[in-house]
């Protein structure tokens, strides 16, 4: 099979506290993308209605593993999508190279449309945009519940917050990534994304809406860092 190679700088710390990068070209091998991964039960349900407002049906369990086809990943500043109805949400990014996990930040940007009758059918019908560089996961999964996770999108011609709170509104991710069905040791190439934050709604009440360009984020105040990546939407014609 065919795969597409991602080049990812990763940055790992050492005891000493002295930061090295590396650049990692990684051939993804699987994705998946978990669903319904909020701590809290009321964040859940909450997600879980804000989407049943746009028709989408409950989850039969959560959290939920869709496996999706690995050359949605990109790096790309432009993605293309079919129709006007797709719109992205930023997550936290779970990858394993060369011997080690690593965090990175994602879009799981998903036909909203689609959603409506099919979760998984609307996720692998949209790629999966990704930042260039990534932090070594053993470095901050002890203050991962403080990293902020935050999305921006450009919106009546300003830009404007989407999306923003931090991972501990997410389950663990270390627990989310080892309740993965058939996870190997080492399963190199690897990527996971593990659930987002609801939308903020804007001036007119829309929350989860589609956006011409979208900007995703990662901070880490305790080691003063960011992993920041920004892309548009080129909206192919449906054609019947």
């Amino acid at each position: 099979m065919t795969r597409n190679t991602l080049h990812i700088a990763c940055e790992s710390i050492a005891e000493d506290g002295t930061r090295s990068s590396a650049l990692h070209a990684v051939a993804p091998s699987a994705l998946v993308v978990a669903g319904w991964t909020g701590r809290d039960s009321a964040t859940i349900e909450h997600h879980i209605e804000e989407l049943a407002a746009l028709g989408v049906p409950r989850p039969s369990s959560v959290p939920l593993y869709y496996r999706m086809a690995s050359l949605l990943l990109t790096q790309s500043a432009e993605i293309e999508a079919l129709g006007d109805q797709s719109s992205g949400e930023a997550e936290p990014l779970l990858f394993f190279s060369q011997g080690e996990w690593w965090l990175g930040v994602a879009s799981d940007h998903t036909d909203r449309q689609v959603e409506s009758y099919s979760v998984a059918v609307s996720k692998q019908m949209c790629a999966k945009p990704l930042a260039a560089s990534a932090w070594r996961w053993r470095d901050v999964e002890a203050h991962q519940d403080a990293i902020e996770l935050r999305s921006r999108i450009l919106e009546d011609g300003r830009w404007i917050d989407y999306q923003r709170g931090t991972l501990a509104a997410i389950r663990p991710l270390a627990a989310l990534r080892d309740g993965l069905p058939g996870l190997g040791k080492e399963p190199e190439g690897l990527f996971m994304t593990c659930g987002t934050l609801a939308a903020l709604p804007n001036a007119r009440g829309e929350a989860i809406r589609p956006a011409a360009q979208m900007e995703i984020e990662l901070h880490d105040a305790r080691l003063q860092r960011r992993i920041v990546h920004r892309y548009a939407v080129r909206v192919l014609p449906v054609i019947a």
